[in-house]
């Protein structure tokens, strides 16, 4: 991976840049779009103007120091490279300012301070702001999940039958296990960004936004509620199925007492003749 020590220009005007995190879907196939003068391909990160663009996999691209114009030029740019693209696009937009020998992190009021505005550094704010804007994503969805749910768990609760017909408990188990298959394979939370590999230096930088996004603890939330949805939907499957089992011993047992009323209506008149 290629690791530029090269400043981007800041304008001496705005003593800050904007990076501002979308997710426009599922995933975004990178294929094609690889450029020469890439700053790297893991995630693709390559120069627009004086800003810079990242573009992870998982469905999120990171716009920095760029124009609102350039930035949707930019995005309508990608759009035919997203799988599962998202009506409402969850943003996530943070200030990164320069400031030698600044300590770094984010200050008081938010904005992320990392000295000087090189492409390495950078990155590593994209990859942070990009997987707590994928992060606010998942936990829409997840939400969504839960609203259904609990109305259904209430229900059951207090009444002892399940609400809705066979078909709508179907379709919430559906939603139970989409979501927890897209949110299961979005973003590896834990992993760390590329960069660190050939620039250990900034791992502190990577430590302190991790920790000021709490990355780490939203993930394990999330996978807390990803398996109680996935419980969840083991108990509606296992209703379905207990429910088709009385109905199978139901009708055998009609069966088995029609065969014994004709038998004896047959004994019967047979006696009779």
């Amino acid at each position: 991976m290629d690791s530029p020590a090269k400043t981007l220009p800041l304008p001496r005007e705005e003593p800050s840049l904007t990076a501002r995190a979308v997710v426009l879907g599922e995933r975004i196939d990178t294929l094609g779009l690889e450029r020469r003068d890439a700053l790297s391909t893991a995630p693709l990160s390559f120069r627009v103007a004086d800003g810079l663009v990242v573009v992870f996999r998982y469905g999120v691209v990171v716009l920095i120091g760029l124009d609102p114009i350039t930035e949707d030029d930019v995005i309508r740019g990608i759009l035919p490279r997203v799988h599962g693209q998202h009506e409402a696009r969850e943003e996530e937009t943070i200030q990164v300012a320069a400031g030698e020998g600044a300590s770094e992190g984010v200050e008081a009021d938010g904005v992320v301070r990392i000295g000087a505005l090189t492409p390495d550094k950078l990155l590593v704010v994209a990859d942070a702001v990009a997987k707590s804007a994928a992060l606010e994503q998942d936990e829409r969805q997840v939400a969504k999940v839960f609203d259904t749910i609990e109305p259904w768990a209430r229900k059951l609760s207090d009444t002892g039958k399940r609400p809705g017909g066979r078909r709508d408990m179907i379709r919430l188990i559906g939603a139970s296990l989409l979501v927890q298959h897209r949110v299961a394979e979005r973003v590896a939370v834990r992993e760390k960004p590329d960069i660190l590999w050939d620039r250990p230096d900034l791992e502190r930088l990577y430590a302190r936004l991790e920790d000021e996004y709490e990355l780490v603890e939203r993930a394990e939330t999330l996978g807390r509620k990803l398996d109680l949805i996935g419980e969840t939907a083991t108990v509606m499957t296992d209703l379905i199925d207990t429910e088709r089992s009385l109905r199978l011993e139901a009708i055998i047992v009609i069966l088995i007492l029609a065969e014994i009323f004709l038998t004896l209506f047959q004994m019967a008149r047979g006696i009779a003749h």
